[in-house]
Formats: C-alpha cells, sequence, structure tokens
C-alpha cells in the first residue's frame, strides 16, 4: 500500500500513534486509507450541504473495506464574489485548492481520495489535483440546485442569472424594487450549484462526461436522496478503482478530453470550460489546442436549450436522462468514442449500454438539434492571435456577425457604471481591458456588466469583449479570454475609443480594424500599468500565472 511509508513497521510506531490520537483503531489503520478532499463551508450554497455528502462518501468506503480519512479545502461563491474585489480571489483560489489537496496526499500518503466540490472553481480545482496525484481517485459533487419558481407567474422557473438581469431590468425602469425584491426571495430555494448551465454545473457535468465521476454526477440535483445513494456508490466505487489500480491518468486520456469537449458542445456550457479543461489537460500532460474545440464544435450539434440561453434547467436534463442520454446520442453518431476507462472501472460504452433519452425535448435527437454546430466557438484576429471564446449558442442571431465602435473601458466597474448609466448606445462594442489573468488580477468574471445588457433589452444590438471572463451564467455577444492580453502588451492595449471592431462569429474571427502602422505606433509608446494589487497571494499568482489561451496555470 501507498499508506505503508506512513504506518507500516517499528519504526512507524509514532505515526500510529497520532492516528491513534484522531480515534483510528489498528484494523482501520490496516486497512487502504482514502482521503476524502471535503469543500464543505457555510458560505456558498452548492457547498452548505456537503457535509452530508462525505458522510455517505465514507459509508461507501467503510462497506468496501476502506478508512476513510476526511480533510478540508477552501471553496468560494462566484455569485457572492461577483463585481467587487473579491472576484480577483475566484480563479486565483483554483490553484490554491490544487495545491492544498497535493500537500494533503502527499504528507499523508493516501491510498486513494475522492473528491467533493460543487462550484466554480473547485471542482476544475480537485480535478488538477487527482492528476497530479495520479492514485485512484473519484469526483462526487454536491448536485444542481433547484430552479425558483416567479412569483409573478408560477409557470415560469427562475435562476440567480434572473435576479442579475432584474436588476437591469430596474435600472431601467421596466422594473419596481419589490418586484426585484420578489425575484431576488424566489430565485434560488434550495442547496445546490445554481440551477442553470453555468459554470459550476457545466464542469460537473464534464467531470461525469471525462470518466472521472458516475453517471448522475452532473445532474442529479443537490436535495434529492439519490444524491446520497451516488455519494455511497463513489465511496464503494474508489475502493474498486484502487483494487484495480485504474488511476487518473489512465482515465484523462487525449480521447477522454475530446469526448469532454463533444459533450461541452452539446448541452452549450460555460465559457470557463475552455480555461479548466486546458488547466485539467495541462497537469496530465496533454495539450488541447484550441482550434480542436472549433473542429469538435463544428461537427457537434448542440442539443440541450440551458439556461442561461435556454428554456431548461439541470433538474430538467436529469429528468430526460442525464449525460449519459446525451452522450449515447454522440456515441451513436461516432462523435464520442466508447473504449476510455471510466470511475465505474468499465468502459464508457459499457456504462451507456442501457441509457436513453426520455424527454426528446430536453436532449433533441442529433436530427433535430438547437444548433447544427456546438455551444462554443473560439475567434482568432489580429486582436486576438491566441484566441478568445464566446458562448454561440447563447448568442442571438442578429449578433453573430457585428461591427461597431469601440467603448473603451479599463475596468468592470467602469463598464458596469456606463452601462446602469444608459451611456452605452446601441452598435457599441464594449471593450474591458486589464482584467486578464494577470492583469486582473485573476481574471474576473463578469456577469454583473452582461446580465444588465440583457436586463436592459441590449443583448441584441451591443457586443462585449475583454480579457477577462464571463460567468456561465452570461448570455449575449460577450466574448472573453482574449489573449494575449492587455497587461502583457497585448494588441488589446492598443484599443482606443471609437476604433471598429468586427466580429464575425460563424466565420470565428474578431478584427480591429485599424491599420497596423497605427496600431504598432500605438504600442510603441505603451507602457505596463502599475499592478492593481501588489502584496499577497494574488501579487505572486499575477507574477507567475500565464495567459487564458493556456488555461491559465502557472508558468
Amino acid at each position: 500500500m501507498r499508506s505503508d511509508i506512513a504506518k507500516k513497521g517499528i519504526a512507524r510506531a509514532p505515526h500510529r500513534s497520532l492516528m491513534k490520537a484522531v480515534g483510528f483503531t489498528d484494523e482501520e489503520i490496516r486497512r487502504p486509507l482514502v482521503g476524502i478532499a471535503n469543500s464543505a463551508n457555510e458560505l456558498i450554497p452548492g457547498h452548505m450541504h456537503l457535509d452530508t455528502i462525505v458522510k455517505a462518501v465514507k459509508a461507501g468506503i467503510t462497506m468496501a473495506g476502506g478508512t476513510p480519512m476526511e480533510f478540508s479545502t477552501i471553496g468560494v461563491c462566484d455569485g457572492i464574489a461577483m463585481n467587487h474585489k473579491g472576484m480577483h480571489y475566484s480563479l486565483a483560489s483554483r490553484e490554491l485548492i490544487a495545491d492544498s489537496i497535493e500537500v494533503t496526499a502527499m504528507a499523508h500518503p493516501f491510498d486513494a481520495i475522492v473528491l467533493v466540490p460543487n462550484c466554480d472553481k473547485i471542482v476544475p480545482g480537485m480535478l488538477m489535483a487527482a492528476a497530479r496525484l495520479n492514485i485512484p481517485a473519484i469526483v462526487v459533487s454536491g448536485g444542481p440546485m433547484l430552479p425558483g419558481i416567479d412569483p409573478r407567474d408560477g409557470s415560469k422557473k427562475i435562476d440567480l442569472i434572473s435576479v442579475f438581469e432584474a436588476v437591469g431590468a430596474v435600472s431601467n425602469n421596466t422594473m419596481t424594487e419589490a418586484e426585484l425584491t420578489c425575484i431576488e426571495d424566489a430565485a434560488c430555494p434550495t442547496c445546490g450549484s445554481c440551477a442553470g448551465m453555468f459554470t459550476a454545473n457545466s464542469m460537473n457535468c464534464l467531470t461525469e462526461a471525462i470518466g472521472m465521476g458516475l453517471p448522475g454526477n452532473g445532474t442529479i440535483p443537490g436535495p434529492m436522496s439519490e444524491r446520497l445513494r451516488l455519494a455511497k456508490q463513489a465511496g464503494m466505487a474508489v475502493m474498486d478503482l484502487y483494487k484495480k489500480d485504474i488511476t487518473p491518468l489512465k482515465i484523462l486520456t487525449e480521447t477522454a478530453f475530446r469526448n469532454s469537449l463533444a459533450v461541452d458542445m452539446a448541452l452549450g456550457c460555460s465559457t470557463n470550460t475552455v480555461l479548466h479543461l486546458k488547466a485539467i489537460a495541462h497537469e496530465a500532460g496533454i495539450d488541447i489546442d484550441l482550434e480542436l474545440i472549433n473542429e469538435i464544435s463544428k461537427i457537434t450539434p448542440h442539443l440541450c436549450s440551458l439556461s442561461p440561453g435556454g428554456k431548461d434547467h439541470i433538474v430538467d436534463l436529469n429528468r430526460a436522462g442525464g449525460i449519459s442520454a446525451v452522450m449515447k446520442q454522440l456515441l451513436d453518431a461516432g462523435l464520442v468514442n466508447g473504449e476510455c476507462i471510466t470511475a465505474t472501472g468499465k468502459l464508457l460504452k459499457e456504462n451507456l449500454a442501457t441509457a436513453v433519452t426520455k424527454e426528446p425535448d430536453v436532449i433533441r435527437p442529433m436530427e433535430d438539434p438547437y444548433h447544427k454546430e456546438g455551444g462554443l466557438a473560439v475567434l482568432f484576429g489580429n486582436i486576438a492571435p491566441e484566441g478568445c471564446v464566446v458562448k454561440q449558442s447563447a448568442v442571438k442571431p442578429e449578433m453573430m456577425q457585428h461591427k461597431g465602435p469601440a467603448r473603451v473601458f479599463h475596468s468592470e466597474e467602469a463598464a458596469t457604471e456606463a452601462i446602469l448609466s444608459n451611456s452605452i448606445n446601441k452598435g457599441d462594442v464594449i471593450a474591458i481591458l486589464y482584467e486578464g489573468p494577470a492583469g486582473g488580477p485573476g481574471m474576473r468574471e463578469m456577469l454583473t456588466p452582461t446580465s444588465a445588457i440583457a436586463g436592459m433589452g441590449l443583448d441584441g444590438d451591443v457586443a462585449l469583449i475583454t480579457d477577462g471572463r464571463f460567468s456561465g451564467g452570461t448570455k449575449g455577444a460577450s466574448i472573453g479570454h482574449i489573449s494575449p492580453e492587455a497587461m502583457e502588451g497585448g494588441l488589446l492595449a492598443a484599443l482606443t475609443e471609437g476604433d471598429i471592431i468586427s466580429i464575425d462569429i460563424p466565420a470565428k474571427t474578431i478584427e480591429l480594424m485599424v491599420d497596423e502602422e497605427t496600431i504598432n505606433q500605438r504600442l510603441s509608446v505603451w507602457k505596463r500599468p502599475e499592478p492593481k494589487i501588489k502584496t499577497g497571494y494574488l501579487a505572486r499568482y499575477a507574477k507567475q500565472v500565464s495567459s487564458a489561451g493556456n488555461g491559465a496555470v502557472f508558468k
């Protein structure tokens, strides 16, 4: 056993003594030691119930002959951190989570590990750690939140994005503050990760698709008892992985990443999945070329219309057959490879043998998709030679091609103020600079300005481009991850108010319509701005982090 280095033999008597101080018996110490990384806290609705999930995981491990050993890690709620200084720390927390799990699992040499996350950065952070450690591992998330019911119309479902968009409606005088309060009270009714296909649920679904979680991991709602049964099954499954020596790097293959990208396109996941899949692949020693995303998107139809761009929520996807049903359609069409080993200990095709689509209005058939192409597109051009990302499935048809004058802002706050003060005109291209991984620092999610645009009815007239990133709840012509970022002297730093920006999503291009001589002259006098944060973790982070095009991993 890997754990023998800390527990076996006369020389390890002091080590065993300390384990006994915790309460472990000789019998428990002799068994395989299984770490459980628990990101439970009282800060995040997606994490408030994870202690209950972990209790079930422990039962599964014990039933299968292992000894569960729980430890904790941090978590940030992107919704609560949104639109203030706290958001600088969200993406940066991903590296801390991965590091903390690596540190714990090396200092306390577990034989296997169960990872229990639920929200945005926690899921990829844990998967990054799993790849680094490469000991038998499985992920079981806390599951999605149920949607709320619109207090103005009981037939309509609402979620967190409804609240953000309602703020824009109040600013536009199309909703009262009293109505906003009613929506605020109803939109997030249960524990779980926010109810739509936002980043947290995107990553939980892709964890299942890539093979690191059991079927149901991405879609079984958090409040359901089925989620507790899944957690027990995960505890038992990790012991099976241990016995069979199935480690993460045997699951996280190049083929598995291609499978996950196909599912990403079929679901219409968050743009943040590009950032996180590249980072996880980096830890697994695999390079995901951004061009590959366009290649897969071109041949993979968009099958699900999920919030924020569509009518359904994760609970609807679960009822319709979940990720297994989506993957079965893709498998039958030859768009995923069924020969990959998964966390069940079986091949993907074996997992999918009995999967069926129960509601074809939620998971459309291949011959009748919502869109012929997948949910995401990567654009390239002089302003983004290393690429940028848009959730094309959430863009209105009239904004798929757009040309307009740049409205340049050097922070999210400045752009938000301009939007809410009605200073943005139809046809404008809002450009937010110096919000990238190094320039932010931390590449803040910008749900407030994008939701304000939608709430004010401008998402059919206005585009937004940035070297920062967006929430998975963002919709509209919101183009993020522009690389290289402005802080690194990318062409974005030469952007001037009124410059014409040309966006062509079908052609996968984005161009600054300014002659090369003018651009070079502007860049020749450009000076790198002073860092916004000069002390602490974020100062170190800004010096180490790579561009979004490389997954914002440490150099």
